[in-house]
């Protein structure tokens, strides 16, 4: 259902440092689009595409109070790799990884804009 996501950055030469080296390095994802106001990657032509962006409207960067992108991960080794990729790039804790109930392991951080992010799979 879901066909791609962004986030803002005031800085997105850093931020997609921060992604490249996050989505590359966990998932594989591969550059969909690049270009001045930011990238896109992606797991393939049929899945769904992240970006991090400049807004639109030329207004700074601001995070969304209650807004998160959680990222789907195979199995919990892949949330912890993800976690700690995302702290080593420079992320910020917002959860370490663990189960959260019901099946559901996930970890949560923020990106270097301070935007959340999580990770998750069914356990």
């Amino acid at each position: 259902m879901i066909a791609y996501t962004t986030v803002g950055s005031n800085d997105v030469a850093k931020a997609v440092a921060f992604y490249k080296g996050l989505l590359e390095g966990v998932f594989g994802a591969k550059i969909f689009f690049e270009g001045e106001s930011g990238t896109g990657w992606g797991v393939g032509p049929d899945k769904p595409m992240f970006a991090v962006l400049k807004p639109f409207d030329k207004n700074p960067a601001t995070v969304g109070n209650g807004s998160m992108v959680s990222l789907a991960c195979a199995d919990p080794e892949q949330v912890q790799e993800l976690y700690a990729k995302a702290l080593e790039l420079g992320g910020k804790d917002e959860g370490a990884p663990g189960p959260r109930g019901g099946g559901f392991y996930a970890c949560y951080f923020r990106d270097l804009d301070g935007n959340k992010i999580g990770g998750f799979c069914r356990a």
